[in-house]
């Protein structure tokens, strides 16, 4: 028997039609069902095996479902939980994968009220620039991470479901709070963001763009590849996560005003000095991860 009879889908695009292809694929799920605001991409998650059934009903959608993903963007959180409080079961658990998390607690405190020990806060750390049911991957989140920032009111048998879903994604569940979540991709995700955004918008809005782009190459398509990304989403998030973002950008543009003055001085052991640093700290963070995959690789049997 599987081990959700019922999964209910709000998003089926990349982040939710990864999650439900996953599950699907091992065996995990008796009925995946999408729920989604263009008919159309629901037909087409139907066409590509990503959903077994989809319904525009609220009610239908969490009727008898074990499990609740909301896979859509952050800033729709808060109506789609207003929409499903008044038809959440008792035994049915909610949980999210945005990319902020405190304005969805706060979201999800004032829609759900007393039914908040239902809802537990997810974020999975992967992702793809394509969007819409076709980016979907059944392996999209095999060795990835994923945050949960668990409440206070939940019970770790809800924990623990919204636990056991990820892993047979083959998902690594880590534990932050709320604040904690915003704070740490700020920085690592939310500024980089913005920056691929910033730098291709930058070079797009000159006189001679198109001579730019013609000679512009690896380095400049490896930094802005994220710029491919959804916009609706990264502007969500952005604004989501305002105060820590701003903290960011100011960090960052000080960083940039230290080495335009290194530049502007002609110094060049000090701009030496910084990249040397940057590049130190980016092998050791490399480093680190090829470290971690390899012990993952062991522990599975791996070579």
């Amino acid at each position: 028997m599987a081990a959700f009879k019922k999964i209910a889908i709000f998003g089926v695009g990349l982040i939710g039609g990864s999650f439900a292809l996953a599950l699907k694929k091992s065996g995990a799920v008796g009925e995946v069902l999408g729920v989604g605001r263009r008919r159309e991409t629901l037909l087409r998650a139907a066409e590509l095996g990503i959903i077994d059934s989809h319904t525009e009903d609220v009610a239908q959608a969490v009727a008898g479902a074990d499990l609740v993903l909301i896979a859509a963007p952050v800033a729709q959180t808060s109506a789609l939980l207003q929409a499903i409080a008044p038809h959440l079961q008792a035994d049915t658990v909610v949980t999210d994968a945005g990319s902020t998390k405190t304005d969805v607690v706060a979201a999800a405190r004032a829609a759900l009220g007393s039914k908040i020990h239902q809802f537990v806060p997810g974020h999975p750390i992967a992702g793809r620039e394509q969007n819409g049911p076709e980016a979907a991957l059944f392996d999209l989140y095999v060795g990835k991470k994923i945050i949960l920032t668990a409440l206070p009111e939940n019970p770790a048998a809800a924990v623990d479901r919204v636990t056991d879903a990820w892993q047979r994604c083959g998902a690594l569940i880590h534990h932050l709070t709320a604040e904690e979540h915003d704070a740490v991709f700020a920085a690592v995700s939310h500024l980089p963001h913005v920056l691929a955004y910033a730098l291709v918008a930058d070079i797009a809005a000159r006189p001679d763009a198109a001579r730019l782009f013609q000679y512009a190459a690896s380095g400049f398509r490896d930094f802005t590849r994220i710029a491919g990304s959804s916009p609706e989403m990264w502007r969500d998030i952005a604004l989501a996560n305002r105060s820590a973002l701003l903290g960011e950008l100011d960090a960052y543009m000080a960083q940039l005003s230290q080495i335009r003055a290194l530049l502007d001085q002609g110094d060049g052991p000090g701009l030496e000095k910084t990249f040397a640093s940057a590049q130190a700290a980016r092998q050791a963070w490399i480093a680190a991860i090829e470290a971690a995959e390899q012990a993952r690789s062991f522990e599975q049997g791996g070579d």
